[in-house]
């Protein structure tokens, strides 16, 4: 069979030659980077990077520049530490002949943080807008379809063509705010993030429309394993991106204000905007943001002022980086980073618990650029602890429908002090190597060992070696988030079972405790014994994360199992005021209307949270007139 694909490589010295001619052929005068920001001209890929504004001891270089790299949408890396790009060349217009877009692969061999080496993996995509590897191939989104491209043998050529794993996903309404990114959770899942006005009908290739799934944007998922797919969280405008803090918790921006949002399981988030997959939520979660970033056009043109500085940039949010790479001072670590499409700037939040969640706080930008055309994309770390970011390199709005420039693009990487760089290759060790790097403190290690390990363990591998040293660290006297991260392995790999998930439903440590309750429920069928321990945690129990993951466990249990799990959590009136709670709780029983509606209602007497009483009122009178 012929490949479709082709492949070239660069060396170092062709690549300072492009570099070269594509200053000189459009910015004869690049050492005057201010007249170009103040004309409206873009800056050279070097010069843009050199001049980028960044906390002391940090230090931006550019990774890959147009004409090596252009529309570069999003990027993940491999086992390698490899950058896998998605160029999207079609955007804004869904081509339904000659389609181009690309996946092209980036190595920097010798570690100066400039690509040496490119390689096209494919080239005949459609309106792609999301990369992820894993599982001998790459998979792709890339709207109506969610491919599979494998590549089992690793040499960068595709086995065969494109496979459809799924497909309906909407691209009917406009250029944008439709499926997008894709991320590996500690869960095992590959997660993605879905924008509001190209809603979807999901299936697998030839479902009929009655047994698909409507999803009107959010966050999603799928396993690789099992080949299911769900809807993880319902809301937002148009979230583009998602990440993990060191407990496991995720977070996505938002490309509309407000900007920062804890992602639940079974959530609904603000904007409501009319979704039919929410109508009876009736009210949705808010941003966990204290503050905006928005800034009067005066002061966005004054860009770097002391005002417009202190603002933070515009309301549109585009990928996003909790920074737990290991190499950036202590204090950057769970830090949030997004770039800010209309401010040409990545922007820093400061994650705080409160109460069953968080509360983020604006603190100062990551990086500014005095490039007028910099949109920044994708953001995340890699293998040595370094980030890399890219840049859509546009004018115009932010969807940059109406003045699309295909010839820009450019990725960054962003370092502190002086980079270390060692060669990687995480798919060739051995399982006990791969346990060990559970504990290393850079988690772009722990995530690919921990998916290397899954790998293994689907493919029929031997576990009981790796499964008893995981229980070793586990029970060891070691931090949280390395006993989670332990957790999160066995799982993976098959090495939690209901029986050691049930004894953790008693851990001192509420992340233990509510991680145990959200793996019990995995398969939506809990066993008796837990549904036991669930209903003393929702009655008795001291913590509201715990209870947060209890509300969660409820879009995921059988209706006869909900009832007295649902009415100890709502007599809990201490939650009354919480951010998440009333609302997880009442997104959680919602659908109990439809099984009984006289037992739905008596739900109002044991309410001692207001909003649920309001909310059972509302839902019973809807139930009723629709029912006329």
């Amino acid at each position: 069979m012929q490949k479709e694909v082709r492949s070239t490589c660069c060396s170092k010295l062709t690549v300072m030659i492009r570099h070269v001619l594509v200053a000189i052929l459009l910015f004869p005068q690049c050492v005057l980077a201010q007249k170009f920001v103040h004309s409206g001209e873009a800056l050279p890929p070097a010069s843009a990077a050199k001049t980028m504004q960044v906390p002391a001891g940090f230090q931006v270089t550019l990774f890959a520049g147009e004409p090596d790299v252009k529309q570069p949408i999003g990027f993940c890396m491999d086992d390698r530490g490899r950058v896998w790009v998605a160029e999207a060349y079609s955007y804004p217009t869904h081509k339904k002949e000659a389609a181009q877009d690309r996946i092209l692969i980036f190595e920097d061999s010798d570690g100066d943080g400039e690509f040496d080496k490119q390689t096209v993996f494919y080239d005949k995509l459609n309106y792609v807008t999301g990369i992820e590897v894993g599982f001998g191939g790459a998979w792709v989104m890339s709207p109506p379809y969610f491919y599979f491209i494998p590549d089992r043998d690793g040499d960068d050529v595709p086995d065969s063509k494109p496979q459809v794993v799924l497909d309906g996903f909407g691209l009917h309404a406009n250029a944008h705010n439709l499926a997008n990114h894709l991320s590996w959770g500690p869960d095992g899942w590959l997660y993605g993030t879905h924008g509001r006005t190209n809603w979807s009908m999901v299936g697998k290739p030839g479902t009929p429309e009655e047994k698909r799934t409507r999803f009107d944007g959010g966050v999603y998922r799928y396993h690789p394993v099992r080949k299911v797919w769900e809807a993880f969280a319902d809301g937002c405008t148009n979230p583009w991106g998602i990440d993990w803090d060191d407990y496991g918790q995720g977070f996505i921006p938002n490309t509309v204000e407000p900007h920062l949002f804890h992602v639940i399981q079974g959530a609904h988030y603000e904007p409501g905007r009319g979704r039919k997959t929410s109508q009876y939520a009736y009210e949705r979660i808010k941003t966990i943001a204290d503050h905006l970033h928005y800034a009067g056009s005066k002061i966005r043109a004054a860009i770097g002022t002391p005002e417009e500085l202190a603002i933070g940039g515009g309301h549109s949010h585009c990928g996003i980086m909790v920074y737990l790479g290991g190499a950036w001072p202590d204090e950057y670590r769970n830090r949030v980073f997004m770039h800010n499409t209309h401010g040409r700037r990545t922007n820093c939040d400061v994650l705080h618990r409160k109460g069953s969640g968080y509360v983020a706080t604006h603190e100062r930008d990551l990086m500014v650029s005095r490039d007028p055309w910099f949109m920044g994309v994708t953001i995340q770390y890699g293998p040595n602890g370094n980030a890399w970011a890219t840049d859509w390199s546009d004018t115009g709005e932010c969807h940059s429908t109406r003045n699309t420039r295909k010839g820009t693009g450019r990725i960054f990487r962003i370092s502190y002090g002086k980079p270390k760089f060692t060669r990687v290759d995480v798919s060739k060790l051995s399982n006990k190597a791969l346990v060990e790097l559970q504990l290393y403190r850079n988690d772009w290690h722990v995530r690919h060992a921990r998916r290397v390990l899954q790998e293994r363990a689907a493919a029929g591998g031997e576990m009981s070696g790796v499964h008893r040293e995981l229980r070793r660290f586990f029970d060891s006297d070691r931090a949280i988030p390395q006993k989670l991260r332990a957790l999160w392995a066995l799982h993976v790999t098959g090495g939690a079972d209901d029986g050691f998930l049930l004894k953790q439903l008693s851990h001192k440590d509420e992340y233990i405790r509510a991680w145990s309750v959200r793996l019990l429920c995995e398969d939506r069928e809990p066993p008796a014994d837990a549904l036991k321990q669930f209903r003393k945690l929702a009655k008795e129990g001291d913590s509201q994360f715990v209870r947060l993951h209890l509300a969660s466990a409820l879009g995921r249990l059988k209706a006869d199992a909900k009832w007295d799990i649902a009415a100890a959590l709502i007599g809990r009136g201490e939650d009354a005021d919480d951010q998440n709670l009333p609302l997880m709780y009442w997104y959680g029983i919602e659908p109990l209307v439809n099984e009984n509606l006289s037992r739905f209602t008596s739900l109002a007497a044991a309410a001692k949270i207001p909003l649920i009483r309001r909310h059972i009122a509302r839902r019973v009178a809807d139930f009723v007139k629709e029912r006329k």
